[in-house]
């Protein structure tokens, strides 16, 4: 897959998801031209129904047109998290999508003890990322939730991810276990977690994908890195997914491609209830269209 190739496989997902009935969406305090204006770029698409959530005064200054859209009016962002998920609850949406607000705080609704949509899945962010440096997609986790994952947090990290993956077409995802080095090292934490997926991948507690790890991230993508240091795996050189060691890591890496490599990012964050689109507050339109493309794919293979 060349980088034009790439180009058509974002294009064929938009078709993909397009072909079916949008999905009813909790839009959270889109009060601003760009959180509103991809959200109704979305439903324009057929991606998304929206459920604009938020002050009805703000939402209708950004002099936008709404058409029939319906808006659920609460006084500011915290009301507005907390609508949403209970919109979910109810049963009238079946994905959020966030607005102008922190993303912290619309989690914080997420996950409370109460009233959250959890499960028993951690939740995390995966951004899957178009870079001409690359000849496919490229999907990168958790470069936006989980700060310093556990062993355990790093089995739903990736498990999440694979799934993601599949409900995008990629039916037996390569999941690289990023380190510094390929060998385990004592005095490395991350190769000792990669090494621990990986088994814990060879005992059915980790399905759908293929791990190997530690890796480095240049033997994780490069062909020529992995005949050079002559080691043989069936992820090296092909990762369809990169799992990072910590957020800080993450959040370095998916911005380098975004502003070195051309790239470009759009993200979901899975675990709960429902997909959430979580994209930046400075994120484009096609940004925020596209995120809400693999959001509504995951939301269909979920029902079935």
């Amino acid at each position: 897959m060349d980088a034009g190739e790439t180009g058509d496989f974002f294009a064929a997902l938009m078709d993909r998801a397009a072909q079916s009935d949008p999905v009813p969406t909790a839009v959270v305090h889109p009060v601003d031209h760009r959180s509103l204006g991809g959200a109704l770029a979305a439903a324009e698409a057929g991606l998304i129904a929206p459920i604009l959530v938020g002050p009805r005064g703000k939402i209708e200054a950004v002099e936008l047109d709404l058409g029939t859209h319906r808006i659920v009016d609460v006084p500011h962002s915290h009301a507005a998290a907390a609508r949403a998920v209970a919109l979910v609850h109810q049963g009238e949406a079946a994905a959020l999508m966030k607005g102008a607000l922190h993303t912290d705080e619309m989690l914080a609704e997420v996950i409370a003890r109460d009233t959250g949509i959890r499960t028993e899945r951690r939740i995390s962010h995966i951004f899957v990322m178009r870079t001409p440096a690359y000849a496919k997609p490229l999907l990168i986790t958790d470069a936006a939730i989980n700060v310093m994952p556990d062993l355990l947090a790093k089995r739903d990290i990736v498990q999440n991810a694979i799934d993601m993956a599949r409900a995008i077409g990629i039916d037996v995802p390569k999941v690289a276990i990023l380190s510094a080095t390929e060998e385990v090292n004592p005095r490395l934490p991350s190769t000792i977690d990669a090494a621990a997926l990986c088994k814990m991948a060879d005992r059915e507690q980790i399905a759908g994908g293929l791990l190997d790890g530690p890796l480095a991230f240049d033997i994780a993508v490069s062909p020529d890195a992995v005949a050079a240091k002559k080691l043989t795996s069936g992820v090296a050189g092909a990762a369809d997914i990169l799992v990072v060691p910590d957020l800080v890591a993450g959040n370095m890496l998916a911005k380098q491609l975004d502003y070195l490599g051309g790239a470009d990012a759009f993200g979901i964050a899975l675990g709960a209830q429902v997909p959430i689109i979580l994209t930046s507050r400075a994120d484009g339109v096609e940004e925020r269209k596209i995120s809400a493309a693999l959001a509504k794919l995951v939301a269909e293979r979920a029902r079935l």
